[in-house]
């Protein structure tokens, strides 16, 4: 094996691990999970409100179906997406659709009642995975004190990252991925200084051949 040989047989090495390595890394459906709020929402009549829901680790979901209904009330369905489309069947609600691709599944109602008070449960049932589902539950009183008011004009999508960071919540891919640039640089050095040697080992043999 020549020089280009062995150089073109370690890159396409280094290369392969690599690629190996951040297909591993890669989040799979059987490592998600469907996360709901674990504290009560509380929110005043007249409101709007966010019912926090999410994927963790992000998730695009946006070719699957996510459904939110209300178990208490035997509601089958509050609100349903489904082949990139919406369905509200109170209303007033609506996903944050742009961040359906960040595996953002939350759900705002507009000017909730007293009626809308109780237990939500957002579901994504094609999802290959054994959290399917979370439970949020809304609480609608008439007097609410909360250091974040709930109006409209204060409501924003919920950041995932800064919520995954607040959890000490850097992906294992997100760890990982400095480990593996690294690795991969340290072999393409080796394969160079490896090309290096076997060029200067051949030419002092070449010399010492020619000078014989």
């Amino acid at each position: 094996m020549d020089v280009a040989e062995f150089r073109c047989s370690v890159s396409l090495s280094a290369l392969k691990l690599t690629f190996m390595l951040l297909f591993a890394l890669s989040p799979v459906e059987g490592q998600l999970h469907v996360v709901g709020s674990p504290q009560p929402i509380v929110a005043a009549p007249g409101d709007d409100v966010i019912l926090p829901c999410h994927m963790e680790p992000k998730f695009n979901v946006v070719g699957l179906t996510v459904e939110w209904s209300r178990p208490d009330r035997n509601m089958e369905y509050v609100h349903l997406y489904r082949h990139n489309r919406e369905m509200t069947y109170i209303g007033r609600t609506a996903l944050f659709t742009d961040g359906l691709r960040e595996g953002n599944i939350s759900l705002r109602i507009t000017n909730v009642t007293q009626e809308d008070e109780g237990r939500y449960r957002c579901f994504v049932p094609k999802l290959k995975s054994q959290t399917k589902s979370s439970i949020v539950h809304l609480i609608v009183a008439k007097t609410v004190t909360t250091e974040t008011p709930l109006h409209p004009e204060t409501l924003q999508t919920p950041n995932l990252a800064e919520e995954f960071h607040s959890k000490g919540g850097m992906t294992r891919r997100s760890r990982l991925i400095p480990l593996v640039v690294f690795g991969f640089f340290l072999l393409l050095c080796v394969a160079v200084a490896g090309g290096w040697f076997i060029e200067s080992k051949r030419r002092k043999t070449e010399l010492a051949s020619a000078t014989s």
